[in-house]
């Protein structure tokens, strides 16, 4: 079959500094083995931050999207969970924020490039969902012009590095309650099995006039507050697993965290797993204090099978 490598078309956001100015590393192949050695000992270092112990139990993190600057140390949060000597595969649910469909969509590529390694595709699997025909396929250039999957990546090659595993990346497209609830069903089977894990990929409120969003609670005090409580009301439901609550808290706040968490939370009613998802670590890029501000809320859960 042929090779199809995805780019990590999105590398500039991974890392903090990439000294593309710095003429020491004019050389491509210097450029990115120094970009792969400055993100590697950065996720080093927020991992060692975070601290959380690689737990077997773990079987699948809610985790942000933004550039790593944002959001990468919250992220470390999630990732650090993941013990990679227990899966082999990992279903990676990402939204959709250029290429719109109503359904989910599969990759065409076999490989996924990041700049800490390459991760193949679990072609056996992505031809097993797609033969449901509930599945698009996208097309290269959307496929790389989406971030939100992507930016688990790094992390993903980081914590797997040494141990063979394949990803099943899904775009979540505009998906209606109906859909939500279809896809859940039919990937619940996957949680099922003890060799997969599951990335969510969603950041959290997006608040400000540039994100057409300033919804604000003045009870709770200053804005960065009252985005807080709101992000916070949505983590507590989010951790009681109701996907119909998480859907009806959406509609009446219309905050906007994204579509792969539903679908995940209907993937935990629908398999026979007794799964609990645990709130691990929140923060905002900034703290709004007035109306001019803005600012995009990142946190990180874990799903934990349990008794």
């Amino acid at each position: 079959m042929e090779k199809i490598v995805r780019r990590a078309a999105h590398a500039g956001s991974c890392v903090l500094l990439l000294l593309f100015f710095d003429v020491t590393y004019w050389n491509e192949n210097l450029l990115h083995l120094n970009i792969s050695t400055k993100l590697g000992e950065e996720l080093d270092g927020w991992l060692r931050a975070a601290g959380p112990a690689k737990n077997p139990d773990v079987r699948g993190v809610i985790a942000p999207h933004a550039g790593y600057s944002y959001s990468g140390r919250c992220a470390a949060f999630a990732f650090g969970n993941i013990d990679p000597a227990q899966f082999s595969r990992v279903f990676l649910l990402g939204p959709s924020h250029h290429y719109y469909t109503p359904k989910c969509a599969l990759t065409r590529a076999t490989v996924y490039s990041t700049p800490l390694g390459d991760l193949p595709i679990d072609l056996e699997v992505v031809d097993e969902l797609q033969a449901t025909g509930k599945f698009e396929l996208m097309d290269l250039h959307a496929d790389e012009a989406e971030h939100s999957m992507e930016m688990h990546l790094p992390y993903l090659a980081k914590v797997f590095h040494g141990w063979p595993v394949k990803i099943v990346p899904i775009l979540v497209g505009s998906l209606n309650s109906e859909n939500e609830a279809m896809y859940g069903r039919l990937l619940a089977k996957y949680v099922d099995d003890p060799k997969n894990f599951f990335s969510v990929s969603s950041d959290f409120c997006h608040w400000g006039s540039r994100f057409n969003y300033t919804h604000y609670d003045k009870g709770h005090g200053a804005i960065y507050k009252s985005i807080e409580a709101l992000d916070r009301m949505g983590v507590d439901i989010i951790e009681t697993e109701d996907a119909d609550a998480f859907k009806r808290y959406l509609r009446e706040f219309d905050n906007n965290i994204y579509d792969p968490i539903s679908v995940f939370l209907h993937m935990l009613r629908n398999c026979s797993l007794n799964v609990k998802i645990n709130f691990l670590w929140y923060e905002p890029s900034s703290q709004c204090r007035s109306m001019r501000d803005s600012s995009v809320s990142y946190a990180s859960v874990a799903a934990k099978v349990g008794d």
